[in-house]
């Protein structure tokens, strides 16, 4: 998360450092919100883009230069969830993950759209950029003993054997990874106050855990020994027959990716301001 925070300053002090901040700059600048649902493309959805879509929202800034191109500043959060589908069935493993991002990109409208004037009302566009997102998949496990049923972070269980000296070269794993968002949108314009678009996107990562899933299993009694009190080792291997060391857990010459659908509503600052002022200096208000 200070990862996060900081890519947060570093857009606030580069907004906060562009020029010309008058008229123009105000005709020019968005502010938004968005709200649709996260899903995720993994190890334990059988690599389908078809997995359960989960709610999220965010907020945007776009700032744009002329009629076709724009740059777009991004925060948003969900969480993305998997398993147990029916051609991973026997692995019986599960996972959800908290989805936190930032991104930074630029979109390109197929007809003029960006300023006033000859613009069109409507218009598909493109985007691509870069981004940072935190996540960190947890799993639920009922003690046998107690009958008690909790949520665990499954990074710091050490799973796959992370961070045993049998296993030397697998290292926990970041929880803070660069992602690549890129994809398609539709946007309307009814006024010059307000813009509404949906899109899809997707986020080519470059992590394959945030399913905590990757390569192959290794063994109840390498984790009880590292991991005492049975819960790594538990979450590790949840098939009916434990599997034996080396048995394949994952696919790790696949990275996982996750993506966004979502409906958002923008208003041009300039207007939003001239609004707000006639407004409150209306003297029949």
């Amino acid at each position: 998360m200070k990862s996060i925070r900081l890519v947060l300053l570093t857009v606030l002090f580069l907004l906060a450092s562009m020029p010309a901040w008058g008229q123009n700059a105000l005709q020019r600048s968005e502010i938004g919100f968005n709200m649709g649902g996260m899903n995720y493309l993994g190890d334990l959805n059988d690599q389908s883009m078809l997995g359960k879509m989960n709610m999220a929202w965010g907020i945007q800034y776009r700032y744009t230069f002329d009629n076709r191109w724009s740059m777009r500043f991004d925060y948003a959060q969900g969480h993305v969830e998997g398993g147990n589908p029916d051609a991973i069935a026997w692995r019986n493993l599960n996972f959800r993950s908290p989805i936190h991002e930032v991104s930074m990109r630029a979109e390109f409208t197929f007809v003029p759209f960006g300023l006033d004037g000859v613009s069109y009302k409507w218009t598909p566009y493109i985007f691509g950029g870069l981004g940072l997102f935190h996540f960190n998949p947890m799993t639920q496990y009922t003690d046998p003993l107690t009958g008690e049923t909790q949520w665990y972070n499954l990074q710091p269980l050490g799973t796959e054997g992370q961070g045993t000296m049998e296993y030397l070269d697998r290292s926990p794993y970041s929880l803070n990874e660069l992602m690549l968002p890129f994809g398609l949108g539709f946007r309307f314009k009814p006024s010059k106050l307000f813009c509404f678009s949906i899109e899809y996107g997707f986020r080519k990562t470059w992590t394959d855990y945030l399913d905590d899933c990757s390569l192959t299993y290794v063994g109840s009694e390498l984790l009880n020994q590292y991991h005492p009190g049975g819960v790594s080792a538990a979450v590790a291997d949840r098939s009916e027959t434990a599997n034996l060391p080396g048995v394949m857990r994952g696919d790790d010459s696949l990275d996982d990716w996750y993506a966004y659908l979502n409906f958002s509503v923008t208003l041009r600052l300039d207007k939003m301001l001239w609004w707000v002022g006639k407004k409150k200096c209306d003297p029949e208000r």
